[in-house]
This record gives structure tokens, C-alpha cells and sequence, in this order.
């Protein structure tokens, strides 16, 4: 039960308990079900009347977590009562019950009304926690986003360098790792080299890089054509060359069912540029390919 403790809830309480109970001992009783000690309810004298040990009682719980919650507890019990036995069979019963269904109503409203606001403010600040973390998240991608841009921007200093090539294949998988896309980089084993691949989506993709000054040529094209029909039926492959590839190139790769997605510089600045995740830049180049035959389509083509 959520609940503030104000001194205006402690007093409809108060207002509660007494209009709900007339006798002594069903009071005490009451009570003890709540979890007030033996010794306190003892203390009650013969000489006291019920107003002014109500008050010296509910003077006494706010003072400590123990007293707190039974004051929680007489709230909660109060509250579910739907009859009050304790008030039948007096001259003027019906108008105890009455002044007591008032009392308990006017408790509960006010209590319903404190758990949506607390409700409330909790959502409100699992709201502020979350936009907190989201923009934590955000800052820390854009600072990877940005490292990554400037280590491209630096690389292409040296386009055409064989060093620069190899560079920019660890990049490459770098920035499959920062779009968090399942990869295999590419290595040695036994003097054979093993091709880097990446699966999204279920589909595995080998992938060919190219960091050269000139566009790919037909002749790279049908050579990472066969690599990829080579394995299994349902492997692609993606080609990534930074400087685009020549029109001869494209149609080469293009074909009805082709298992070749095409991308450039163009297409890696989306994501770079925060506009695309690397896997929606692959999937929508892949959609286009499904629809038209076509390995390529450019970034500035992208539309639905």
C-alpha cells in the first residue's frame, strides 16, 4: 500500500477508528489485530475514554518505522470495512454507521487520491531515468559515431595505400561492432585466407572490401560473385568499395534472385551520420534487389 504519512491522512486515521468502534473491547481488539503491542493497549485505564486514548496513541506511532506501519495497517484494515457490527444495536445506530461509512469513505478518497499522485510522480521519474539513460546512450554513440567518422576521414588520407586497405577492413568490422551486427573477421589459418562474413537477420553475407582510388571493376565483381555462389545456397554477400563501382560493375552484380547488395562511402555516411543503422542500410539494398533485380541502389535513392 503506497502512502504518505501526512498529518491530514493521519487524521482521518484518527477519525476513521474512532467513529468506527464504540466499545472498549472491540476497539482493543481491533487494535491488537493490527499489531499494536499488548502493553500499550494495556496502558489503556478504566478512567480513559476512547478520544483520549486514540490520542495518546496516535501520538505515539508517527514516532518510529515500527508505529508507521501500524498506522498503515489501521488505515488498510479501516478501509476495508463494508459493516461496522460494533456500532449495531444502540438507540442511534444508524447514525453511527452513517458518520462511520462518512469517515472511511473520506479516508479512502483521500488515500486513492495520494496513490495516483505517487503513481504519477514514480512515473515520472522512471521517465526522467529513462530519458537520463537514453541520452547517456545517445552521447556515448555519438562519441563512437564520431571516432569512427574521424578514423574514415584519416584513412582516406592515405586511399589507395595497401596498409590503408588493411586499415580500413578493421574499420569495417569496428563499425559492425559499434552497429552491434554479428561478424566474423577475416584471418589466416594455415596459410589459407578465411573471408570475413557477417549475419543479419538470419542471412549470413560474406563481405568484400575495397579501398582503392578507383571503382570496382566487373572483373572484382564476378570473382566475389563465384566466392559467394560457392558456399551455401542461401549465403549473400556484401561489397563495399569507397569509391563506388563503374556502371559496367553494377550491372554485372545485377540479376533476377542476385545475392549481391552493393554500398559505397555514400551508404556508410548514413550511418556515420546517424541517419541509418548499418543493419537498415543493408536491409534496404537488399529489399531494392529483391524487388528489381538491381545489386545496387544509391543512398540518395533511399526512400520507403
Amino acid at each position: 500500500m503506497k502512502t504518505r504519512l501526512t498529518p491530514y491522512y493521519i487524521e482521518l486515521v484518527y477519525e476513521a477508528c474512532l467513529k468506527s468502534f464504540w466499545r472498549k473491547n472491540a476497539l482493543a481488539k481491533f487494535l491488537r489485530h493490527c499489531g499494536i503491542s499488548e502493553a500499550f493497549i494495556g496502558s489503556w485505564g478504566s478512567e480513559e475514554s476512547k478520544r483520549d486514548f486514540l490520542d495518546r496513541l496516535f501520538l505515539e506511532l508517527p514516532k518510529s518505522d515500527r508505529g508507521r506501519q501500524g498506522l498503515i495497517r489501521i488505515s488498510s484494515f479501516l478501509m476495508d470495512q463494508r459493516t461496522f457490527p460494533d456500532l449495531k444495536n444502540w438507540e442511534d445506530s444508524a447514525d453511527k454507521i452513517k458518520a462511520a461509512h462518512e469517515s472511511v469513505s473520506r479516508l479512502r478518497l483521500y488515500h486513492e487520491q495520494q496513490e495516483e499522485e505517487i503513481q504519477t510522480e514514480e512515473e515520472h521519474q522512471k521517465a526522467r531515468a529513462e530519458f537520463q539513460r537514453r541520452k547517456g546512450e545517445i552521447t556515448r554513440s555519438q562519441q563512437s559515431i564520431q571516432k569512427l567518422s574521424d578514423r574514415l576521414n584519416a584513412l582516406g588520407k592515405r586511399l589507395g595505400d595497401q596498409q590503408a586497405g588493411y586499415d580500413f577492413q578493421s574499420w569495417f568490422y569496428d563499425l559492425l561492432d559499434f552497429s552491434e551486427i554479428q561478424n566474423r573477421r577475416p584471418y589466416v589459418h594455415e596459410g589459407r585466407q578465411i573471408d570475413g562474413s557477417l549475419t543479419l537477420s538470419g542471412t549470413t553475407y560474406l563481405a568484400e572490401l575495397k579501398f582503392t582510388t578507383s571503382p570496382a571493376d566487373p572483373v572484382a565483381i564476378g570473382d566475389f560473385f563465384k566466392k559467394v555462389t560457392d558456399k551455401a545456397d542461401n549465403t549473400m554477400g556484401v561489397f563495399v568499395s569507397i569509391s563506388g563501382y563503374t556502371e559496367v560493375a553494377k550491372k554485372e552484380a545485377s540479376s533476377a534472385k542476385t545475392p549481391l547488395l552493393l554500398l559505397d562511402h555514400n551508404h556508410l555516411y548514413l550511418v556515420l551520420g546517424g541517419i541509418m543503422g548499418m543493419s537498415d542500410v543493408i536491409d534496404r539494398i537488399r529489399r531494392h534487389a529483391s524487388q528489381t533485380g538491381e545489386a545496387y541502389l544509391a543512398a540518395i535513392d533511399f526512400t520507403g
